[in-house]
């Protein structure tokens, strides 16, 4: 059975990250996971992600024990279940990081910093926490569905990350500077063009990492961005991965059909999923998810302009006409024979199979796609039957168009 060997050290970096967390003494900062996170560590703050949390709710399938529980408090079952899950968690006092890492609890936040390039979400969920452990809270609130983001966009960012520095200096005791924020930030940038081109090994065949493997091994570019720790892991893993396309070893030997996969993951059916290509001589090569935290524009010599613009650009903040380009250039880059998009219940804004998307793609690529719906942690919206069934028969069609062709 493949396997990718870098995962036994990368249980060690992501325990080392959590368990720093509770040290006494630090501050904390809590980000949300395509927020301004190198502006928080150049002040000194250890920072916590409540969506890689939400994630592990989905991933340990213990989401649905909490999602009741935010509702009985007024949240819909239809809000993003990142969210409600996270509050039912912390209504009834309970999260799998005490299994996985020895925490008792959830950090307790000295400061709480949101984007809302995302989605409208991360405002009211992250704003409940605020009022929970009364402190500070602050947001940046960049234009939305942007097509090509403009100067006058991205000063509008600039000054909102600014605005936030006072804040930052108060809750820390540390004064701003800007050098601390420049080598946060080349640590970011170094770390993420590394995560790009462990990405990019997928465009070869056989294939040595699929979305599956990359929704575990991107946890140090969501959580430990501006770290050495994090560029330290992609190196490790690179070198892996390399070695496995010169010999070239992949996941399946025998691979017959290259997926796209759009939209979030379904967390607590991932090793499912996964068997399920795999056994079908399938593999999901690329995402847009894992792309999410590709940040080329990342420059240490103009640092408030260039992570502005790196946050503003991303895929999920984009307007149709860009994410379309987006698309059609990574269908190509890793040549694949069709896309799934995973029609997400409660993340509405990163779901785009709602408005005919998928028909206008297959009509200016002639790509096939495929909608699955399910959700990122409430699996009460997913059939795993009629999934299986769809995603076997559409990899059966991909085959027989092309022994036809």
């Amino acid at each position: 059975m493949y396997e990718i060997k870098a995962t036994q050290e990368l249980k060690k970096i992501m325990r080392n990250y959590f368990q720093s967390l509770a040290q006494e003494g630090k501050k904390i900062a809590w980000c949300t996971s395509v927020g301004p996170a190198e502006l928080l560590r150049s002040f000194g703050f250890e920072v916590y992600f409540p969506e890689n949390h939400g994630a592990l709710l989905g991933a340990t399938r213990t989401a649905m024990e909490y999602i009741p529980e935010s509702a009985k408090y007024g949240y819909s079952n239809h809000v993003c279940s990142y969210t409600t899950s996270d509050i039912g968690a912390f209504l009834k006092g309970n999260t799998p990081l005490l299994k996985q890492y020895g925490l008792k609890s959830i950090p307790k936040p000295d400061l709480i910093v949101y984007n809302t390039n995302q989605c409208r979400e991360v405002q009211d969920w992250f704003s409940f926490f605020a009022k929970q452990f009364d402190c500070p809270i602050a947001g940046i609130h960049p234009p939305r569905y942007v097509d090509e983001v403009t100067k006058e966009e991205i000063t509008l960012v600039i000054d909102q990350h600014k605005r936030i520095i006072p804040l930052c200096e108060k809750v820390s005791g540390n004064k701003f500077n800007i050098d601390r924020f420049r080598e946060t930030l080349r640590l970011s940038k170094e770390a993420t063009m590394l995560w790009q081109t462990v990405l990019k090994t997928a465009m070869a065949t056989p294939a040595p990492i699929s979305f599956f493997d990359g929704v575990i091994h991107m946890g140090p570019i969501v959580i430990m961005r501006g770290t050495q720790q994090a560029k330290d892991y992609y190196v490790r893993l690179l070198e892996e991965l390399s070695d496995n396309l010169n010999n070239k070893t992949g996941i399946v030997a025998n691979e017959k059909c290259r997926i796209f996969w759009e939209g979030m993951p379904i967390w607590g059916r991932l090793r499912m999923l996964s068997d399920l290509f795999t056994e079908n001589n399938a593999v999901v090569v690329a995402s847009t998810y894992c792309s999410s935290w590709i940040f080329n524009d990342f420059d240490e010599s103009d640092p408030f302009e260039s992570s502005a613009l790196a946050y503003t650009k991303i895929f999920i903040n984009r307007s149709e006409k860009a994410k379309m380009k987006m698309l059609t250039n990574w269908l190509n880059e890793y040549r694949c024979d069709g896309i799934l998009f995973h029609d997400t219940k409660t993340c509405f804004n990163n779901s785009n199979a709602k408005f005919g998307m998928p028909q206008r793609l297959k009509a200016e690529t002639g790509i096939p796609f495929l909608v699955v719906e399910g959700d990122l942690c409430d699996l009460r919206f997913f059939s795993e039957g009629q999934s299986i069934t769809k995603i076997e028969t559409f990899i059966e069609q991909i085959e027989s168009s092309k022994v036809h062709a």
